[in-house]
């Protein structure tokens, strides 16, 4: 291990991680772009099919023809080796997130850049204390005498596939677990934020002692480096978060391998508020929900259902929430809602506004671009209303800071308008009635619901969705075991 400290900087060709060195990408470069300024700020290393090949010939060598899979407490001492030398850079890392992703720098603070980086201390204490054998004790099959013990052993080399929003919590949510468990890892992320990943690597390589090949970092545009990792058969296990539409051709790819398959995928979810709810401090959670980050996360609540006798009153307090919220630069310290990642991605929301106005909708505010910021990728805060929820965009997963006004007749109404999507990733209510929040809760199909206001992120909490928001767990206990397999074992004594 280099005992000089890495100097992380925005510069040109960023690395790519693999077989612990740092190599360029065969393919040359692409550029990087700030999504606030709509600056080129630099380049990474453009990958191709060669480099992806080497990267999982690399984690098949080391999971195949190293301890990294048996000794546990190497593995524990090396996530949190990582997790120190990530922390200690954290300035740097926290300027180039702001400027790669576009997330208001508050955020950085939490799930953007300071927590999943902790976390990783979480993934080395499942390492270190997890039950690695357990003891079934004796019994006679056919009368012979046996003595049993299941064992938990790492499923293999993991490919990990991860989109641009949250780059760093969900990058750390696949390594962190996998490499817990003894797994090897090949990380393909998004083309729109590759330094997150790229000087990730760099810190792996110069200030870690992470066996070569035990994980590899391969950025590129080339979409077809994803589909690469679901065919290979030297990959054991697919974790892709992302798009469902996405997700359906990870399966369809991986499937002729019969490789196991990890999806985390989108959500439409709704913030039901219940009519003996405070409805001013609900629709302003609702706001701010809707606007952190530009409306970019897979599970924030973009529908928000309301008493039908309370609409208009909803209408305004949420509306006078959205104006203090606007679309602003990100590097400032008050900043909630920045840009959308590319110009790709506004103009995809730009259609789906479009589209609200010919289903019918109304905009109460927003729904357009920002007149103070000339440059950037913004999207101003939008509330819609006038729609059913079969409209498409109370149906579709927009990724933008839109928020769907829909009222509901009473709670089991409520809760039938939150099933009628599908999908099933988050939700929340807000009430004043234990029993029927709990109603609320226990009917809503959903993998996660907060009540009023409760916040479930954690390491230790599993993160998934029921329908067409994924397959299986991230974080927790539940994460964790996604990376491992079970072997039965069995002696006559």
């Amino acid at each position: 291990m280099t005992q000089a400290a890495t100097t992380l900087k925005p510069h040109t060709a960023s690395d790519l991680l693999i077989d612990g060195g740092l190599v360029p990408g065969s393919g040359g470069v692409f550029d990087v772009v700030n999504p606030a300024t709509e600056e080129v700020i630099g380049q990474a290393a453009e990958a191709t099919a060669d480099d992806m090949d080497a990267a999982i010939a690399a984690a098949r060598n080391a999971f195949d023809n190293t301890s990294w899979s048996r000794d546990h407490a190497f593995r524990a001492r090396c996530l949190r080796q990582l997790r120190d030398a990530l922390l200690a850079h954290t300035h740097e890392l926290r300027e180039l997130t702001v400027a790669e992703v576009g997330c208001p720098v508050f955020l950085t603070h939490g799930p953007q850049l300071v927590g999943p980086i902790t976390d990783l201390g979480y993934f080395a204490d499942l390492a270190e204390n997890h039950t690695w054998r357990v003891d079934l004790g004796e019994a006679s099959p056919m009368g012979i005498k046996n003595r049993r013990e299941l064992r938990s052993e790492a499923i293999g080399v993991v490919g990990a596939i991860t989109p641009w929003n949250f780059p760093h919590q969900i990058n750390f949510a696949k390594i962190g677990p996998a490499l817990a468990a003894g797994c090897t890892v090949v990380l393909k992320p998004a083309p729109d934020t590759p330094w997150c990943a790229a000087l990730v690597g760099k810190v792996i390589a110069e200030e870690t002692d992470i066996p070569a090949g035990v994980i590899n970092i391969v950025t590129s545009t080339d979409h077809r480096l994803g589909e690469q990792l679901c065919t290979d058969p030297r990959v054991d296990l697919i974790s892709f978060t992302g798009s469902t539409a996405t997700g359906r051709a990870v399966m369809t790819s991986a499937a002729a391998t019969l490789k196991k398959v990890f999806l985390e995928l989108g959500g439409k979810s709704a913030f039901i508020v219940l009519d003996d709810a405070d409805l001013s401090a609900a629709c302003s959670m609702a706001a701010f929900n809707v606007v952190t980050h530009a409306g970019q996360g897979c599970a924030i609540t973009t529908r928000l259902v309301v008493p039908r006798a309370q609409l208009d009153e909803a209408i305004s307090a949420t509306k006078n929430a959205m104006a203090g919220l606007g679309a602003n630069d990100p590097t400032k310290p008050g900043t909630i809602c920045g840009p959308l990642i590319s110009e790709r991605q506004r103009q995809r929301v730009e259609g789906y506004l479009e589209l609200a106005r010919e289903e019918g909708g109304v905009i109460e505010t927003g729904g357009g671009r920002p007149a103070d910021q000339p440059r950037g990728f913004f999207v101003e805060p939008t509330l819609i209303s006038g729609v059913e929820n079969s409209a498409r965009v109370a149906q579709e997963e927009i990724f933008g800071p839109v928020l769907v006004v829909i009222p509901h007749d009473g709670d089991q109404n409520a809760i039938d308008i939150a099933n009628d999507s599908p999908y099933g990733l988050s939700g929340a209510v807000w009430g004043t009635d234990p029993e029927r929040i709990n109603a609320v809760v226990d009917g809503v199909r959903t993998g996660t619901m907060g009540v009023n206001g409760g916040i479930w992120y954690s390491a230790d909490v599993p993160f998934g969705g029921y329908k067409a928001s994924g397959i299986g767990r991230e974080m927790g206990q539940q994460g964790f075991a996604e990376y491992l397999e079970t072997k039965a074992v069995a002696a006559p004594v």
